[in-house]
């Protein structure tokens, strides 16, 4: 299927590794110019090397989300290098294992300000131009956990069920615009940071890390994790004008393992 994306550029917060990477990859598949913000130089390089090396066109900025002064660069300097920015994909990563109770004020302070506020301030930065042309599409890697809360993970929980708020308040005064906003919501599957949490859950229950994914795994009822690529794919479509009547929606890929309706 040709999902008409040639020729359209896009920002992909977190685009060197794990979902983001996925997004990347799947939209320079299309014909979509990338640009790349990321911490890690190594991984940023390598990434856009190894898009580059494709044909598809991958620019790499570094820029870490809890300092705001370089993510704004980063921005400019993509919109400098690839011209005007049609999507926009908003990812930052999670915090570290916990509950919600007795959690300083400075750690949710703290993460706030690295996971929920600099994608409220760089969309605002990108929207009006979106506006400008009538065209944009805005999507949101969020978790499956905003659904359905996972008790080892409080604070993830918490800020990005706020991110949810945000994105459905946004795509109701962006509807008209041409603009569509929509939130991914990932189950388990495998990245960096599905590691990090299945590692957690070994120390807690002293079993190994391989023995935690494949129980995390027997939960799931496709039965096995998913793949960055699988998550891609669908970004791919909602990022696409043939989703063009997509907006607002939570988007769950996560094998079936959701219970809920």
């Amino acid at each position: 299927m040709d999902l008409k994306l040639k020729g359209k550029t896009a920002l992909v917060l977190g685009g060197s590794k794990g979902l983001g990477r996925g997004v990347a990859d799947a939209l320079a598949a299309e014909g979509v110019a990338v640009a790349l913000v990321a911490r890690g130089q190594e991984a940023l390089d390598r990434a856009v090397s190894e898009i580059s090396s494709r044909g598809a066109k991958a620019v790499g900025f570094a820029a870490d989300l809890a300092n705001w002064p370089t993510v704004e660069d980063a921005a400019n300097a993509a919109r400098k290098e690839l011209g005007h920015i049609d999507i926009l994909v908003n990812n930052s990563g999670g915090p570290p294992p916990s509950g919600v109770v007795g959690v300083s004020a400075k750690v949710w302070e703290d993460q706030f300000n690295a996971m929920v506020m600099p994608l409220f301030r760089i969309t605002d930065m990108l929207i009006g131009d979106m506006r400008a042309r009538k065209w944009g599409r805005i999507l949101n890697i969020a978790s499956s956990s905003v659904v359905e809360p996972i008790p080892t993970i409080g604070v993830s929980n918490t800020l990005r069920s706020a991110i949810v708020g945000w994105a459905k308040t946004l795509a109701t005064e962006t509807a008209r615009d041409g603009i569509t906003v929509n939130t991914l919501l990932p189950g388990v599957i495998l990245t960096d940071r599905v590691v990090q949490l299945s590692s957690a859950a070994a120390e807690r229950q002293k079993i190994t890390v391989e023995e935690a994914i494949h129980r995390n795994t027997q939960t799931i009822p496709v039965g096995r994790l998913g793949t960055a690529a699988e998550f891609g794919a669908v970004a791919a479509f909602l990022a696409s004008p043939l989703a063009a009547y997509v907006t607002g929606s939570l988007i769950r890929i996560d094998g079936g393992a959701l219970r809920s309706v």
